[in-house]
């Protein structure tokens, strides 16, 4: 297999499409460099020995699990933490970054999958935040050169974006373009791209590209972080793996497969078919009927079996997710009939709906799914306070929350860490073990394994099958299509708000799937 691994000479140019050495005029000599780069956190190591580099002009794909080292390593290279040990070089010379100030002034910045902004602020305030030109000797704050300044900067990225807007109503997107334009406005020579496309359509995520061979011309260097490997292979030119914490391999991409990758990411084989359980399916638990929402969803009927995994697909904007937060007790204005084991049930508050056993493992985990504030423990043991009486015996919470988090494959330091130092993937675990430990009839899983990668999806796969052969009953919502048709024993399909189609195990191809999702008639019965 064609890597570098441990121990090598430089990259080799190759005639792939991307690479930048094969094109006129890009350099050989790397714009970033690092040696030996180590990190301890309370005596745990989270990197150890780690090197990268990367030339002017070349999208590097940075590819590992979640805990392998990737946000450390971002957070090393943008000023936040100092390593150990090792060496940061740019053009060759050591340097030290002491702020992520130090490092943007060096050119070195990232655009998050979380963006950070101000939202009060304008487009073009944002992008000189702090740094703002002045006018004159009056010093005053010169608006008209920075609102300029900016038009500038979005007309060279060719994108329309008003500058003057304020930034809590632009779309994730949008917020992503400014954060590139923030980085071209201070001459970055490596931008890092820390999973941008999570929470894009395909047309952003298109635009995105488009914005990334932008940059890649202009001699920008591009650091892309992403789980999704038709990204990878779609922008970067070459991949550094790291695997807990260390220098695993680097190469070209167009010297490597896909399985190849995989392996070296997690250290073994991972095979495509999914765990699927074998087990009974039993009399309908859940059933529901024409549930209608003014703006949302309407006439939305199906039925979950006891022991069953019933998937939920559609493309964005189709009115899954709101149906679930719906049913959860999250969402006024809801009509319709819910029954739950043969009786009828209406769940005004999300309380209501735990008290019956139902549990709603959100889409969006940082927001909506743990408070990243508090501990381990804490968040999985949060729902069931009140078990542990007025003051909650330490001893018994630290064993509960130990049990999932051993079932779950956490990977975290202690139980005392705080969610928010853990990987998303981890964090993840963490909101799936709070809702196992309320003992749920019926758990709602919304994009479980959005944004994790492959080891950690294959873990929340495994752990999926084992909840329906607990005799749990399970709705899995998910975009990825391979994961419904490998999980699901049917699979109900939304379109514009409305259930168009359901497929039994049997019936549900990707073609058929996907032609319902997007209302192609390929000669089946559909509703439009």
């Amino acid at each position: 297999m064609p890597v570098t691994q441990l121990t090598s000479p430089p990259l080799r140019p190759t005639d792939g499409a991307h690479d930048a050495a094969a094109r006129p005029g890009a350099s050989t000599t790397p714009v970033l460099q690092l040696t030996g780069i180590t990190k301890r956190f309370n005596g745990v190591c989270a990197l150890n020995g780690v090197r990268l580099s990367i030339r002017p002009g070349e999208v590097m794909a940075l590819i590992g699990e979640n805990g392998a080292g990737k946000s450390t390593l971002v957070k090393t290279l943008t000023g936040i933490h100092r390593p150990d040990e090792g060496a940061i070089l740019l053009d060759g010379k050591a340097v030290t970054f002491g702020s992520p100030q130090e490092a943007m002034a060096a050119g070195i910045t990232a655009v998050h999958q979380e963006t950070v902004m101000f939202d009060e602020l304008t487009v073009a305030e944002n992008i000189y935040v702090g740094r703002h030109p002045t006018r004159g000797i009056s010093g005053r704050i010169d608006w008209a050169g920075i609102e300029a300044d900016a038009e500038q900067l979005f007309a060279r990225l060719e994108v329309a974006l008003p500058v003057r807007a304020r930034v809590r109503d632009l779309s994730v997107a949008q917020r992503h373009f400014v954060e590139i334009a923030r980085a071209l406005s201070q001459d970055a020579r490596v931008v890092i791209m820390d999973e941008p496309t999570a929470a894009l359509s395909q047309r952003e995520i298109r635009e995105l590209y488009r914005i990334i061979g932008q940059l890649r011309a202009s001699g920008t260097a591009v650091i892309f972080i992403s789980h999704k490997f038709d990204e990878i292979f779609e922008v970067a030119d070459c991949y550094t793996v790291l695997r807990d914490g260390q220098f695993v391999a680097e190469g070209r991409l167009a010297d490597i497969s896909e399985p190849e990758l995989v392996a070296l990411m997690v250290g073994r084989a991972v095979h495509q078919a999914y765990p699927k359980a074998d087990v009974a399916i039993g009399a309908p638990l859940l059933e529901v009927e024409g549930l209608c929402h003014p703006t949302e969803f309407r006439d939305v009927g199906f039925t979950l079996r006891k022991g069953e995994i019933l998937g939920f697909y559609g493309l964005v904007g189709a009115g899954r997710s709101e149906v679930m937060q719906a049913l959860f007790g999250l969402t006024t204005q809801v009509s319709g009939a819910v029954r739950l084991e043969g009786k009828p049930a209406v769940f005004r508050t999300p309380g209501e709906a735990i008290a019956s056993g139902l549990a709603y493992v959100p889409e969006d985990r940082q927001h909506h799914g743990a408070h990243l504030t508090l501990p381990i423990m804490h968040n999985i043991t949060l729902p069931i306070l009140s078990t542990f009486g007025f003051f909650p015996r330490a001893r018994a919470e630290a064993a509960l929350a130990r049990r999932f988090a051993e079932q779950l494959e956490l990977k975290a330091a202690f139980l005392t860490q705080h969610v928010a130092e853990l990987s998303g993937g981890n964090q993840q675990k963490v909101v799936l073990g709070k809702w196992l430990a309320t003992d749920p009839k019926v758990i709602i899983l919304d994009e479980p394994t959005k944004g994790i990668d492959i080891g950690s999806k294959a873990a929340v796969h495994r752990f999926v099958s084992e909840l329906v052969e607990r005799g749990l009953s399970v709705i899995l919502v998910s975009s990825e299509l391979p994961e419904v048709l490998g999980l699901a024993d049917r699979v109900v399909v939304m379109r514009q708000g409305r259930v168009v189609r359901e497929f039994t195990r049997a019936e549900a191809t990707p073609e058929t799937v996907v032609a319902a999702a997007s209302g192609v008639d390929l000669g089946l019965e559909a509703a439009a």
